[in-house]
């Protein structure tokens, strides 16, 4: 338990301490964000501030697992391994997204083709890792089967379909969370909540673990959740730390490399701890912002030019209607908070129920 608060606290001074000093660099490199152009016209004055700041995320969570297992003198496991690769490995794709629209002084970075070739590689790397390395009980970080609270045995896949299965939820999730990042603290809020929840159910995963001869009929087999509880809620100081320097009106944004990365990690966390059809629940806001856009699309393809929504992703119906944008950001919060309650309740009623 200690290591875990411990990469929680390195986390979230992580970000505290290390944004500024970002801020700082950025602005005097003149690495600002360019602002969508039929976008909400408040946006325009955001022009200039600060981006990338997504990398101080992710040097705060690897920093801060390191250093919670070098105090401690643990060593690191294969599934936190494999769960920080994927966190930098979509981070390193939404930093190139980033320096594109920097370099080239435009809003467009990668174009969307490109941006998915790279994601699905990282995705297939990680599916296939996570697929291997069976501890001495046999078990591997990730397995064929979906899972919902966990691994549902009449649903297993055969191996290319598992990992398959594995790149179309980290896909989703990393654009979720990518299109949820469009007002200041919006995507930091949503993502401190999702981690820790994560961190509660991992606990709950590692002191109920099936390698206990004591863990009762309803246990858990998961390989290593203390270390993945290691790793959220080091994510959720991290995202929290950020959310000082983030909320409006923001000092820096997070970019493509803050918000394919946290998406990456949602994903990975959902993969490891048996949760995948879960995550849908405790990520709702994520899915909303992601429908909003297919349905807005969908609908304009087929009618020929006509909206569902004044303007998507979501958050951006709501400030054409009027909304002020702390508001949505706020209200936002809420359901995502709403969300990941009814996620956890649902976790705790699953074991309940079984005992």
């Amino acid at each position: 338990m200690i290591s875990i608060l411990l990469a929680g606290a390195f986390g979230m001074i992580g970000t505290l301490l290390g944004t500024r000093v970002a801020i700082g660099i950025l602005v005097q490199k003149g690495y600002g964000q360019f602002i969508r152009d039929d976008g909400p016209r408040e946006h325009l004055k955001k022009a200039g501030t600060p981006t990338m700041g997504g990398t101080v995320i992710i040097v705060a969570t690897v920093l801060a697992y390191g250093l919670a297992h070098l105090v401690l003198f643990r060593p690191p496991t294969i599934s936190g391994l494999l769960l920080l690769f994927l966190l930098v490995g979509l981070g390193f794709v939404g930093f190139l997204d980033d320096w594109l629209k920097i370099s080239r002084a435009r809003s467009l970075g990668l174009d969307s083709k490109s941006k998915l070739v790279l994601q699905t590689v990282i995705a297939i790397v990680f599916a296939v890792l996570a697929l291997q390395f069976p501890n001495d009980r046999g078990m591997t970080p990730a397995t064929n089967a979906v899972s919902f609270l966990r691994d549902l045995p009449w649903l297993s896949l055969p191996v290319f379909a598992a990992v398959a299965w594995i790149v179309f939820i980290t896909a989703s999730m990393s654009n979720g969370a990518n299109l949820t990042d469009g007002l200041d603290g919006l995507l930091a809020g949503v993502s401190s909540a999702i981690f820790a929840a994560y961190t509660i159910m991992t606990l709950w995963q590692y002191n109920k673990n099936c390698a206990y001869a004591n863990s009762g009929p309803q246990c858990y087999e998961v390989r290593d959740p203390h270390d993945l509880a290691m790793i959220s809620l080091a994510l959720a100081g991290a995202c929290f730390g950020f959310l000082w320097w983030n909320a409006s009106p923001a000092k820096i944004f997070m970019g493509d490399s803050g918000s394919l990365a946290i998406g990456g990690a949602v994903a990975g966390l959902a993969v490891l701890t048996r949760t995948e059809l879960l995550s849908v629940i405790l990520c709702g806001v994520f899915v909303l912002e992601a429908l909003s856009v297919v349905l807005q699309v969908s609908y304009f393809k087929a009618t020929k030019g006509k909206r569902i929504l004044k303007m998507a992703p979501l958050h951006h119906h709501f400030e054409m209607k009027g909304w002020a944008e702390q508001t949505v950001v706020v209200r936002f919060w809420i359901l995502a908070c709403l969300c990941v309650a009814a996620a956890l309740g649902l976790f705790y009623a699953e074991w309940v129920v079984g005992r």
